[in-house]
């Protein structure tokens, strides 16, 4: 077993996955690998299940009944790993979206520095952000904006999903009380985080946007976000996070 476990969530990867796992799994530094696949019908688990006769102790997978979430997958795989014991537990897309490379830059945050938490971030030197339409960069730069005047974080990429916890972290959150499943739940999980006086540090990465398969965002998840937000201030406010 690595120190370092990679939780790919996945649904309709078939593009993407085997090139993600080997891109991962060929890093100087050595991680495991797990996918959480929410039983794609493009067969994403069966390739993973091919894969994973080649790299048989460095990837993983668990499979779910249907598609419920990008939230409740990470929540499913943080248990997973603080249950096998490893002491640095990673959030990262399957399309590309995070260079591997990256991985690096947040291990050695948090193993060599001061971070708790190590967020790969778009804005903390700029707009890092390829391929991605002004309108879709305008949203997602104005909505760490937003994030930052209502919960007083002093995070410039409050949405950015390409992370590196330390167990203690993760194991310091009731992952039971986790309300949200879109991009609210990488706000909520951060939020939670700093409530909690961790050390959250931002590592700058480049950002560029899939170029297979299909972006999973909604208006259901961009409105779950900006009403979240609210939520998870009042319930801090009230002793209730």
């Amino acid at each position: 077993m690595r120190d370092g476990l990679v939780i790919i969530p996945t649904y309709n990867e078939i593009e993407n996955i085997e090139s993600i796992v080997r891109a991962v799994l060929s890093l100087h530094r050595s991680f495991d690998i797990l996918v959480i696949d929410d039983s794609s019908p493009d067969q994403t688990a069966a390739k993973v299940v091919a894969l994973q006769a080649e790299f048989p102790e460095r990837l993983f997978l668990e499979r779910r009944a249907k598609k419920a979430g990008l939230g409740t997958a990470y929540v499913h795989g943080f248990k997973w790993a603080l249950d096998k014991g490893y002491p640095l537990i990673f959030e990262m897309d399957a399309d590309f979206s995070h260079n591997p490379a990256d991985l690096e830059k947040l291990y050695d945050a948090c193993h060599f520095g001061t971070a708790d938490v190590a967020v790969g971030s778009r804005y903390v030197t700029g707009v890092n952000v390829v391929n991605w339409p002004l309108s879709r960069v305008l949203m997602s730069y104005f909505a760490s904006v937003y994030v930052k005047l209502i919960t007083g974080m002093k995070i410039h990429d409050a949405t950015a999903g390409f992370i590196c916890y330390k167990a203690d972290v993760l194991r310091s959150i009731n992952l039971d009380k986790i309300k949200f499943i879109g991009y609210a739940f990488q706000i909520e999980m951060k939020y939670r985080a700093f409530a909690k006086q961790f050390n959250i540090v931002e590592v700058p990465i480049i950002f560029t946007d899939r170029t297979k398969g299909q972006s999973k965002m909604s208006n259901a998840i961009i409105t779950e976000a900006v009403f979240g937000v609210i939520q998870l201030r009042i319930s801090k406010l009230f002793n209730r996070l």
